[in-house]
């Protein structure tokens, strides 16, 4: 209440000997409290009226040695976090433990403004500067409070949508290239779950790719089970055809390869070509864009291999921690974990080949000839066709006639001599061979390639 006020209608009150409940309706205090002021304003006179605390530091008050040590931290060290990865970073790593509104208010003071502001901030500063320019306009301040009011940027656009009801009813998928670590822009593929905001995987590669996507769909799989959709967008992992199809390819047309192995573990695939449409994912890799740079920055961590193994042991665990539902208390539509084999074999690269004239098969500018379990060279008619299995690990399969091989690679030259060089003799070791399943058969992949193209059934 202010103290002048008080003085004044109490003075006025003793003065005039006037009526005390006029008083304490003008003050809003009650008869007793105004009976106290009128002691004290005889004892101590105006100065009774001065509050107790005046001058006083709050006992909750930061020092200033720790305020201007903050702001110099954030001009130096962490110049491009966002406000609220700044107050967990001086929590986590400089001990240092400030509200986020007074760490609002204080980089906010010295003009220091998050890279990551607030669309309401963003249009108060545009309204400033529109201001400042209101001299040399002829439009007026509620023509100002129009344009701001009605203007919204694309990046913050994002329409409403209703969470899945299920943990792994939804997992969006997305790739971000940015320059993560270096100079050197990189792709980070990422997974979240809609309906807990849970990122169930993580992976770096140089290009958004096949592979990339094959490290994040494993990580769901080890950890958490099958999901029941895929939401991507329209990249050529998900959706390829190629209009000129004397140029279309099997090693290029990857959509069969992540649809056909979506389609054996049960996974659906649906595409978009709208970003808002999977905006949960759109808004985590800003959110990793903003967070995540800076902590692979400060870690001192400038590869690739470093990078995954910071991502997914420290950074997405602590996301979690921080930012996403517990999973565990919503009813799940995962399904059952598959064995690690299951998983080496069914997220393959599938190509078909034709057996050339000297039993041997064309790979990737490497020749490879045929053997059975036993270690066994397999001969072949000329322009037999086959299905050369990658799997997840690297291992080189191939399926012929319903039966599955290995392949060897075939030097161009011997690297021992028989005749001249004297080598202790090594058994052959016994590679272990997957039996004929449903997911290697040529005449379902081939069915699946086509269903692909032309009734666009992915998965």
């Amino acid at each position: 209440m202010n103290e002048q006020q008080k003085y004044e209608v109490i003075k006025n009150l003793v003065d005039n000997n006037g009526n005390k409940n006029s008083a304490a309706v003008t003050l809003g205090l009650s008869r007793r409290q105004i009976d106290r002021l009128i002691v004290n304003y005889k004892e101590k006179g105006k100065s009774s009226f001065v509050h107790g605390n005046r001058s006083k530091k709050p006992s909750t008050s930061i020092d200033v040695s720790i305020s201007t040590r903050i702001i110099q931290l954030y001009k130096e060290k962490y110049y491009d976090c966002n406000f609220n990865h700044f107050k967990d970073l001086l929590n986590d790593w400089e001990n240092i433990q400030v509200s986020y509104n007074y760490l609002y208010k204080l980089l906010m003071k010295e003009n220091i403004h998050s890279p990551r502001i607030r669309k309401l901030t963003r249009k108060a500063m545009k309204k400033k500067e529109l201001l400042l320019l209101k001299q040399n306009q002829e439009k007026t301040e509620e023509d100002i409070d129009i344009m701001v009011n009605h203007l919204i940027d694309i990046e913050d656009s994002h329409p409403r949508q209703e969470k899945p009801k299920y943990f792994g009813e939804i997992i969006e998928m997305d790739g971000s290239i940015h320059p993560w670590f270096g100079l050197n822009k990189a792709c980070l593929h990422l997974a979240i779950d809609v309906c807990t905001g849970t990122i169930v995987g993580g992976y770096f590669q140089e290009q958004e790719t096949l592979r990339g996507y094959y490290h994040v769909y494993k990580q769901i799989l080890t950890d958490y089970g099958i999901p029941y959709q895929f939401k991507t967008d329209n990249r050529t992992v998900f959706h390829y055809e190629s209009i000129n199809k004397s140029k279309r390819t099997s090693d290029k047309d990857v959509l069969t390869q992540f649809g056909y192995a979506c389609k054996q573990f049960g996974t659906d695939i649906v595409t978009t070509s709208v970003a808002q449409a999977k905006g949960t994912i759109e808004r985590a890799n800003g959110t990793f864009q903003g967070r995540l740079v800076q902590e692979l920055r400060m870690k001192g961590i400038t590869t690739m291999k470093e990078a995954n193994k910071y991502l997914t042991k420290y950074f997405i665990p602590d996301f979690n921690k921080r930012f996403a539902l517990n999973y565990k208390k919503f009813p799940s539509v995962m399904e059952e974990k598959p064995t690690q084999e299951k998983i080496n074999y069914t997220l393959a690269i599938l190509t078909p080949r034709k057996i050339d004239r000297g039993s041997a098969i064309k790979y990737f500018n490497n020749t490879y000839q045929v053997y059975d379990k036993d270690s066994k060279l397999q001969c072949f008619m000329p322009k037999t066709e086959c299905l050369v299995i990658k799997a997840f690990d690297g291992t080189l399969l191939v399926t012929v006639d319903e039966a599955v091989y290995q392949l060897k690679k075939l030097e161009s030259h011997k690297k021992v001599s028989e005749n001249i060089d004297f080598v202790e003799e090594e058994k052959p070791k016994n590679v272990y061979i997957p039996p004929m399943t449903h997911p290697w058969k040529k005449a379902s992949f081939d069915r699946q390639v086509k269903k692909a193209h032309t009734q666009r059934v992915y998965a």
